[in-house]
């Protein structure tokens, strides 16, 4: 009997594409958040932190990436995608919370 292992955080992050999933998911925000009709004030200010990541000379030296945006925003950023049902976003951030945050 073969058992596949899921990757596991606690273990290793091996096999883990915390990097790439977290670009492709601040990709969906920002489809979402770009629409005049989906924005407000907090999403504004969301895509100009955004603008920071790889930026540590213009942001005082900090390292931010989209990982640490999903974990510092992810309430705010299911409960958007759960407002317009977006089940592959959802699925997704679901699968980062799980793997990386």
């Amino acid at each position: 009997m073969s058992t596949v292992s899921k990757p596991d955080r606690y273990t290793s992050f091996e096999g883990i594409e915390s990097d790439s999933n977290s670009r492709r998911l601040i990709a969906m925000l920002m489809q979402h958040i770009s629409d005049p009709e989906k924005t407000n004030r907090f999403w504004e200010q969301f895509k100009t932190i955004s603008e920071l990541i790889g930026q540590q000379k213009e942001n005082s030296g900090r390292r931010l990436d989209e990982l640490f945006l999903i974990h510092s925003n992810i309430n705010n950023i299911r409960e958007l995608f759960e407002e317009y049902d977006d089940q592959p976003a959802l699925q997704l951030l679901e699968q980062i919370e799980l793997e990386s945050c």
